[in-house]
């Protein structure tokens, strides 16, 4: 690609992004009320979201040859353990990858 055409993939791509990040404060000005959709979409959008990832994460594990899925398992069960008892969002992923990553490189 030229020069003028890497400048201008560069310039539409930032007028959509921009775009797309005032859009949501042209459609509801002040004073208007939230459609109930849009609400009902922030209520149940995370929680789709996390089950997508962990459907992802999860869809390769084999079961029936070794280590027979346990990383994941035990990664996982840490993860619900720690956001059970800290309920961090942050506490719970960092504790779940860095279990992950500790089982998968130094014990199975």
């Amino acid at each position: 690609m030229s020069n003028l055409q890497i400048g201008l993939m560069i310039a539409v791509i930032s007028a959509i992004t921009a775009g797309l990040r005032f859009l949501p404060f042209l459609i509801f000005r002040k004073g208007r009320k939230t459609p109930a959709f849009v609400t009902y979409l922030g209520r149940v959008l995370p929680y789709a979201t996390m089950g997508m990832l962990v459907v992802f994460c999860l869809k390769n594990v084999s079961l029936l040859s070794a280590p027979y899925g346990l990383p994941e398992l035990i990664a996982s069960a840490l993860v619900v353990v720690l956001h059970v008892l800290f309920r961090n969002t942050l506490v719970s992923i960092l504790g779940g990858t860095a279990t992950y990553m500790l089982l998968v490189q130094l014990v199975f």
